[in-house]
């Protein structure tokens, strides 16, 4: 969506409200949870819908 958008990382962190350490967990996919809060500050940013920047991967390790 960044690159569709023609936006750096470092302008989405600053548009969403959220530092860059923990813009890049959450662009990387190494984030265990995101707040709908910030979901939507990030829907708003990048003008798209959750689904476009969520997905489900399925967990083999049971927890």
């Amino acid at each position: 969506m960044l690159a569709k958008r023609k936006m750096s990382v470092t302008e989405l962190s600053r548009l969403v409200g959220i530092n860059m350490p923990n813009m890049s967990i959450l662009k990387n996919g190494k984030a265990k949870a995101i707040k709908v809060h910030t979901l939507l500050k990030l829907c708003e940013a990048l003008d798209c819908q959750p689904g476009d920047l969520l997905s489900y991967e399925k967990n083999d390790d049971n927890t």
